[in-house]
């Protein structure tokens, strides 16, 4: 049974042979490092009387990815001074107001408010809508943008109907195949972008209008996943294809590889193993967290991880994010049957959080891992 019907979430943390005690005081910790901690521990930055951003660390910027992920960790803690925040500091700088990407969030500012672009990136977007509508049904409506549920249906009525009825600008998911998009008006998506557990509960919340279209993108991206995910590793790409397949083409702002697993590609076995957790459905999808732990087995021992092709081969000896590919093989484990599966998430109980430049990424994910492994990252 899923945690939608039963209303009950798995603690993997205690399956482990960890105890309660140490569990509640090891998510405590996170969230004073990650939210408060020393200079080279902390992710978020209060702003003024009433905003606040989380700043991607190795770029030196907010992008929305860090911004929509900070909003979800904080209605999941129930934090509701640092969630509103973080939203003020999003829709304040963030979000346009006109041009062709009106109704939508530029993906990167500086930590001024400055805009570094003027384009969004959908997985800010989705994580955005779906933390707002958490926050209406755990803390109730406020007035202005703290009316959490008017703000997370203006965010998905843009999302599928910008270009229409003279509105300007370009969707956010592809309307024939019902696949979330790479950047609006492109020809090719993410698999780490789709979330079909998300999509179930925007099934139920969007507009009324907007209904069907998101319970057949879950269905569409269960069945996408099982189809970008190798049969042998379980490995994504980064980018892909519709049909799956890596996106190996040129791009004209990029002269780097997007066809490997890499950087975006981790967090693909960790929205399975949620998707799983929250609804239970598989639709071939599964499999890649048994084919991840397995295949990582060995290298997830001593951390000694790769850049990798998405068949297995090193492509690379460097590896950004070592940190973020234990803690999502670990959240696998909510939907992994791999007699690895507590090892996992033994190895991630006492992996302890990245320090220095590049701690961003990793300790996103991270946190995430940690409150989805010890039943804490809920559907509200």
């Amino acid at each position: 049974m899923s945690a939608w019907q039963e209303k009950q979430y798995h603690n993997l943390f205690l399956e482990a042979g960890f105890g309660e005690d140490e569990i509640e005081r090891r998510l405590e910790e996170i969230w004073h490092t990650f939210f408060y901690g020393k200079e080279d521990e902390r992710i978020y930055y209060p702003a003024g009387d009433d905003m606040g951003y989380l700043c991607d660390t190795g770029n030196d910027d907010a992008r929305t990815e860090g911004m929509s992920y900070g909003m979800m960790i904080c209605v999941q803690m129930d934090r509701k001074e640092e969630f509103d925040r973080i939203w003020k500091w999003a829709k304040t700088y963030m979000w346009m107001d006109r041009g062709v990407n009106e109704g939508y969030f530029a993906w990167s500012c500086g930590t001024d408010g400055s805009k570094n672009a003027y384009g969004p990136a959908p997985d800010g977007e989705e994580f955005f809508a779906m933390a707002l509508f958490f926050a209406s049904h755990r803390w109730g409506d406020g007035e202005g943008i703290y009316h959490y549920s008017t703000q997370a249906r203006e965010i998905l009525k843009a999302c599928l109907h910008k270009g229409e009825n003279g509105r300007p600008g370009q969707p956010m998911w592809n309307h024939d195949n019902h696949q979330i998009l790479f950047v609006p008006g492109s020809d090719f998506t993410d698999p780490s972008y789709h979330l079909p557990h998300f999509y179930e509960l925007f099934a139920l919340w969007a507009d009324e209008e907007d209904r069907a279209f998101f319970r057949e993108a879950a269905r569409a991206s269960r069945e996408y996943l099982a189809a970008a995910c190798h049969p042998e590793t379980g490995f994504s790409a980064e980018y892909a294809e519709f049909d799956g397949t890596p996106m190996s083409r040129n791009l004209r702002w990029t002269e780097s590889r997007h066809d490997w697993f890499y950087s975006d590609a981790y967090r693909t076995a960790a929205n399975i193993g949620l998707d799983y957790e929250w609804f239970g459905i598989d639709c071939g999808q599964r499999a890649a967290a048994d084919r991840i732990q397995d295949y990582l087995f060995e290298a997830g021992e001593t951390g000694d991880y790769h850049t990798y092709e998405v068949d297995g081969r090193i492509a690379d000896s460097a590896v950004l994010h070592p940190v973020a590919i234990t803690a999502t093989t670990a959240q696998a484990s909510l939907a992994s049957r791999s007699p690895h599966r507590l090892e996992w998430v033994r190895r991630f109980f006492r992996l302890p959080l990245r320090e220095g430049k590049r701690r961003y990424y990793d300790n996103c994910l991270y946190f995430f891992a940690f409150l989805a492994l010890s039943g804490r990252y809920r559907i509200w």
